[in-house]
C-alpha cells in the first residue's frame, strides 16, 4: 500500500510539473503572439506610356447641309493623309459621327446670337496606337494642318489627348517584392532601437496601385506607387 501511495503521489507530481510547463509556455506564446510591429513599405517606378489615344477634333460650318458634309468629308481625307504620311496605319485611324447644330433652330429658343452659317459641325478624327513617341513628334507637327484650312478645336477635357500605360501586371510582382523589403527594414530599425529582432510576418496587405503622369509637361511618363502594410512578429 505505501509503494503504491508513493506512486500515485509521484504520478499526481509528474502531471503537476507537466500543466505547469504547458501552462508557462502558453503564457510565454501569448505574450510573444502580442508583441508585433505595423510599417509601411513604398515602392516607387517611372515608366513609358506604352498606349496613346489622340483625339483631332475639327469644326466647319456651311448654310447647306449637303456642302457641310462635304467639307466634313474634305477635312477628314487631310487627316488622313497627314497621319499617313507621319508614319501611322490605316486602322489606327477612326472618325466619330459630326455632332451638328442648327443655329437657327437655337436661335428661336434664344440660347445663341445670330450666326454667318446656319449649321455648324464638329467632329474627331481619332489616333489609336501603341507608337507613342510618334504621337509625340507628330503632334509638334499638328500646325501643318492649319496651314491646309483646317479649323482645330481646342483640346476639352471630355475629350482630351491621353498617354496610357496598360502592363502594370507585368511590373507588379517585383514592386509588390520592393516594397515588403523596404517595409521590414523599416521594421528593423524599430527592433533595434527596442532591443528586439523581426520574426516572420504575421499579417500582410497590398495595398493599391496608382498611376499618374510624373509632371504637367510629360504625360507620356508615368510614376507608379504602391504602399504596402506589414506586421512582423518581434522576438528578443
Amino acid at each position: 500500500m505505501q509503494k503504491e501511495g508513493l506512486l500515485n503521489a509521484v504520478i499526481i507530481g509528474v502531471c503537476i510539473a507537466i500543466a505547469g510547463i504547458s501552462i508557462g509556455l502558453g503564457f510565454y506564446k501569448g505574450r510573444t503572439s502580442d508583441r508585433y510591429v505595423t510599417v509601411k513599405g513604398l515602392a516607387e517606378r517611372e515608366v513609358n506610356a506604352d498606349l496613346a489615344i489622340w483625339p483631332i477634333t475639327i469644326k466647319v460650318a456651311d448654310n447647306v447641309l449637303s456642302e457641310l458634309q462635304n467639307e466634313i468629308d474634305a477635312n477628314r481625307e487631310i487627316i488622313k493623309n497627314f497621319l499617313l504620311e507621319a508614319g501611322f496605319k490605316k486602322e489606327q485611324i477612326s472618325y466619330s459621327a459630326p455632332k451638328i447644330t442648327d443655329t437657327e433652330a437655337e436661335q428661336q429658343y434664344g440660347n445663341v446670337s445670330r450666326s454667318q452659317y446656319r449649321y455648324t459641325a464638329q467632329t474627331t478624327v481619332t489616333v489609336r496606337t501603341q507608337d507613342v513617341s510618334l504621337v509625340k513628334q507628330t503632334m509638334e507637327k499638328s500646325g501643318k494642318l492649319v496651314g491646309q484650312g483646317i479649323v482645330l478645336a481646342a483640346e476639352s477635357w471630355q475629350n482630351p489627348t491621353e498617354f496610357l500605360f496598360t502592363s502594370l501586371n507585368d511590373i507588379k510582382p517585383e514592386m509588390i517584392e520592393q516594397a515588403t523589403k523596404n517595409a521590414r527594414q523599416a521594421a528593423e530599425k524599430f527592433a533595434k532601437d527596442s532591443g528586439s529582432k523581426v520574426g516572420k510576418i504575421r499579417n500582410a496587405t497590398q495595398g493599391y496601385f496608382s498611376i499618374s503622369n510624373r509632371d504637367q509637361n510629360s504625360p507620356e511618363i508615368k510614376k507608379i506607387r504602391v504602399v504596402t502594410t506589414v506586421q512582423y512578429f518581434l522576438v528578443d
